[in-house]
């Protein structure tokens, strides 16, 4: 779901040369986990948002696989804690008013973020198409056809949004971090087929999702005792972080989000 190449499974190629097994991981992509893990009816922090005029903004498109030179409708979208963001929309939809509509959408659904992911995006891209979600360098791509309406659908919108987030924020701090490659490497097991697939893009993002819902309490028993049995190590590196979660509420004994 990241925007960039997906580069070679290292470290996976690297475990099972010197004959250590990997377990079968408990998921295929954690964004399936449970609808729940951030729920859509926590408020958002969205306050509100102003159209700038048209501007060139460079953005990527999966369509075309490349990065490009748009003249994009220009909306700065503000949230309460302080941040804003610059949702930048594909000139394709063709009037400011037509263009408004996927940030009217969108920009509440960013609001239901936990601040360490919020405070590090400074743009939305947003195409047309039947594309991925993407999410890199501070940004994060948004395609609005049939597959966004899927997730839409199925109740995984937040969860989508939180994993793409994680690649536009902490994939850079953490991805190759020591501290993570000792976690990744003690834990010998990836929470889904999808990041032991992509073991040095993926993982972080992939175990960033259920960490959240073991924190906030909102995956079920049976998930909860998956999760803690494939990847213990990385949940204590995250919990380490003492990442802010706000706006989401954290029900975990003696835990609040400040």
């Amino acid at each position: 779901m990241v925007c960039i190449r997906h580069f070679a499974g290292a470290l996976a190629l690297a475990l099972l040369a010197s004959g250590t097994a990997l377990a079968v991981p408990p998921y295929s992509g954690t964004i399936f986990i449970d609808a729940n893990i951030i729920s859509d009816q926590i408020p958002s922090t969205y306050v509100g948002r102003v159209y700038k005029g048209q501007g060139i903004r460079n953005m990527f498109d999966r369509r075309t696989g490349a990065y490009a030179d748009y003249n994009a409708y220009l909306f700065d979208v503000s949230y309460a804690d302080g941040f804003t963001i610059e949702f930048e929309v594909n000139p394709e939809w063709g009037s400011e008013a037509a263009a408004d509509v996927p940030v009217a959408f969108y920009a509440p659904v960013m609001g239901r973020l936990p601040r360490v992911q919020r405070q590090s995006i400074t743009k939305v891209w947003m195409h047309m198409g039947d594309q991925a979600f993407g999410g890199c360098c501070g940004a994060v791509l948004i395609h609005t056809g049939s597959l966004a309406q899927s997730y839409i659908d199925a109740g995984i919108l937040e969860e989508t949004l939180a994993h793409e987030s994680t690649h536009a924020t902490l994939d850079a701090t953490f991805a190759a971090a020591p501290g993570w490659l000792a976690a990744q490497a003690a834990d010998a097991e990836f929470i889904s087929t999808y990041a032991q697939d992509h073991p040095t893009t993926e993982d972080v993002a992939e175990s960033f999702v259920p960490w959240l819902g073991i924190t906030l309490g909102t995956v079920n028993a049976v998930d909860r005792a998956k999760i803690i049995a494939a990847i213990p190590n990385r949940l204590a590196f995250f919990d380490a972080q003492h990442f802010n979660l706000a706006p989401l509420r954290i029900f975990a004994d003696g835990f609040d989000t400040p």
